[in-house]
């Protein structure tokens, strides 16, 4: 099993370099798919040499940004791998996971598997009530219009079978394309899994870019492209 791990990036010359390294520890044969969403600092000089020292690196460049959603949509173009997991540039998610995240795809015959910040993994860090509750909260409105109970739809860790990433037709450009994303594996009618995920989330001063407005958006994302209504 190949392994396709899509990297979205945004200014993120602090943590990319780490990152990368700590993907290329997992025990798989695999690509990485770095995608710069216009970066304004070190990071695309990052992604150069990164792409030089590692055989499996590809690296694309947005001239413009495109938000998450673009990013996302142009590295799901580039893959080749039999699996798809989506890997934020920043340390919140630890690449450490892996083997959880892929073991219902390897044993249970799954289609997608999130990995859940709230089903009680070997670490969580505790900080920003206000960000927590508005997780949940979108997670409980999109498991309203999907008819999934997921507990934590807004996770980075999101892994697709390629037949079913070939699929979805990302149109979202911010973080409305978590919901978005949703919505699309609900009306495939896909095999979902949740497993329990470490994370080391950060608060605004250390990077942190999602904020109440995203908030806003993705809730009308829910709606937009819920099975209940879209037909795309």
């Amino acid at each position: 099993m190949k392994l396709s791990i899509v990297i979205p990036v945004y200014n993120e010359e602090t943590t990319l370099e780490e990152i990368v390294e700590r993907v290329q520890q997992a025990p798989y044969e695999k690509e990485l798919i770095l995608v710069d969403d216009c970066s304004k600092d070190s990071t695309p000089e990052i992604m150069a040499k990164l792409e030089q020292q590692y055989d499996n690196v590809r690296c694309f460049r947005h001239e413009v940004n495109k938000g998450k959603g673009g990013a996302l949509a142009t590295g799901f173009s580039k893959v080749s791998g039999d699996v798809v997991l989506i890997q934020d540039a920043d340390l919140e998610y630890d690449p450490a996971d892996y083997p959880v995240l892929l073991r219902p795809i390897e044993e249970a015959g799954a289609d997608v598997v999130y990995g859940s910040r709230f089903l009680g993994g070997p670490y969580v860090r505790v900080h920003l009530f206000y960000h927590y509750l508005g997780n949940r909260f979108l997670t409980l409105m999109s498991n309203c219009f999907t008819n999934l109970n997921l507990t934590d739809m807004e996770t980075c860790y999101k892994v697709f079978r390629r037949e079913v990433a070939d699929k979805i037709d990302i149109q979202s450009s911010t973080f409305a394309v978590e919901p978005e994303i949703t919505a699309k594996v609900a009306r495939l009618r896909c095999r979902i899994y949740e497993v329990p995920i470490s994370y080391a989330g950060r608060d605004y001063s250390e990077g942190k870019k999602i904020g109440p407005k995203d908030a806003v958006i993705a809730l009308w994302a829910i709606v937009r492209w819920s099975p209940l209504f879209f037909r795309g």
